[in-house]
């Protein structure tokens, strides 16, 4: 049993990232710190503790039993400094800083720069970075301050808004509709090739939910990345969905009117509860939302 007292987080610190990476060098590399201090961090805190944490392997260090112990009590000192330093980042009163943005590939890509641009003539003084990751970022580990999702989140300790619906349709290049037609029934589409997603199941578990039998088989070219899905479309690999306005931009596709009403896709604004009340995330959560409501809007 571990009796002694931590009292240096960034010894800490450095014993998590080195128990979840398996190394000192690809902590080192998460860490942006040097792998000696690692080493010196790992060994001092073995000292202090007097146990030793890891075992020495040629490919790296594994758990020992004292360090499997202390694992799970360190998880939550870290939990517990994330939690403070939230606390204290959400006390700024100044409207101006770094506000960090996530978002989907396909949202960062398409949908948030001439937003963002808005937003920077509006408040010169707050520096914006964007995330694109199609990955849920964790909000409490201040992976950022604000995420889009185009689904409602369910992590604890954030707030959400729903913002508007962005609605979908159905289309295709005009180079493959050319070559192979162009379908006007649902029975027709069938006859096509289909652009899906991998193993992302959202277009089967949507096509399932408007009565169509579908499975991941009938979709021929498969990506989970959503603007390289987009890609493929514009490259004629067969007929795909997109937001409507972002393709309606596209010359190089077009619109497939099947007579079906494709259910629109819903926009989530996140922030963790204890950063939302910042004035400059506050700022920019108000004015992102005002933008994708006139974005939606536009769209309808």
């Amino acid at each position: 049993m571990v009796k002694s007292k931590l009292t240096d987080w960034s010894l800490v610190q450095s014993f998590l990232a080195v128990a979840e990476a398996g190394s000192l060098s690809a902590a080192a590399r998460q860490l942006s710190r040097s792998q000696p201090t690692l080493g010196r961090h790992i060994q001092s805190l073995e000292t202090s503790l007097n146990q030793q944490l890891f075992d020495r392997h040629p490919r790296g260090l594994q758990l020992s039993a004292a360090g499997t112990a202390l694992l799970p009590m360190a998880r939550e000192m870290q939990q517990q400094m994330y939690r403070l330093s939230l606390q204290a980042a959400g006390q700024s009163e100044a409207l101006a800083g770094t506000v960090r943005i996530t978002a989907s590939v396909f949202a960062a890509h398409y949908l948030l720069p001439p937003i963002l641009a808005e937003i920077r003539a509006a408040e010169p003084k707050i520096e914006l970075e964007l995330v694109p990751t199609d990955s849920s970022e964790n909000l409490l580990f201040r992976a950022a301050d604000i995420a889009l999702r185009m689904y409602r989140p369910n992590q604890l300790e954030v707030i959400t808004q729903h913002i508007a619906d962005l609605p979908l349709g159905i289309f295709a290049a005009k180079s493959y509709l050319d070559q192979h037609g162009r379908p006007t029934t649902a029975a027709e589409l069938w006859e096509h090739d289909l652009v899906g997603y991998d193993s992302n199941d959202l277009i089967v578990r949507t096509m399932q939910s408007m009565g169509w039998q579908v499975d991941r088989a009938k979709f021929v070219v498969r990506c989970d990345n959503q603007a390289t899905y987009w890609q493929l479309v514009r490259a004629g690999c067969g007929i795909g969905f997109c937001q409507s306005e972002v393709a309606r931009a596209d010359n190089s596709v077009e619109e497939i009117d099947l007579g079906i009403e494709i259910p629109s896709l819903p926009v989530w604004l996140t922030a963790h509860g204890a950063m939302r009340e910042t004035p400059r995330i506050r700022r920019v959560w108000t004015l992102l939302a005002q933008a994708l409501k006139k974005h939606a809007k536009s769209t309808a």
